[in-house]
C-alpha cells in the first residue's frame, strides 16, 4: 500500500506500507529518503486539529479510524530536534557544529 506523507511542503509517497508497519519505520524511510539526520515525527492533520503519531503506532490503522474522513487527514513529516551529533556539548558553550562530508554517514536518530 502506499502512504502519502507531506515533508517540507512535497507530498511523498511511501511504498510498501502496511498495517503492521510502524510510523518509526516511515519516518526513518523519509528522513533516509530526504538525506537527513535529526529527530523527527509524524503528525496526523485534520482541518485545524494536529495529532502526534506515536512511534509504535501502525499509521495505516489511525488512518482507517478516520472513516469516510480519511482522503481529508493529512501526513506530515515534521523535525522535532537535532540529531545527537548536532547537539552542543556541556564543555563546549554556543559551539557551532562543524559541518562537514562526513555528516551525512552519521546513523539517522529516530
Amino acid at each position: 500500500m502506499e502512504l502519502k506523507v507531506w515533508v517540507d511542503g512535497v507530498q511523498r509517497i511511501v511504498c510498501g506500507v502496511t498495517e503492521v508497519t510502524t510510523c518509526q519505520e516511515v519516518v526513518i524511510a523519509l528522513a533516509q529518503a530526504i538525506g537527513r539526520t535529526g529527530r523527527y515525527t509524524l503528525i496526523e492533520k485534520w482541518r485545524d486539529t494536529e495529532r502526534h503519531l506515536a512511534p509504535h503506532e501502525n499509521p495505516i490503522i489511525s488512518l482507517n479510524k478516520w472513516g469516510q474522513y480519511a482522503s481529508d487527514v493529512q501526513l506530515i513529516l515534521r523535525r522535532t530536534g537535532p540529531s545527537l551529533s548536532e547537539r552542543p556539548t556541556s564543555d563546549s558553550v554556543a559551539r557551532i557544529p562543524e559541518r562537514t562530508l562526513y555528516r551525512q554517514s552519521l546513523k539517522l536518530s529516530v
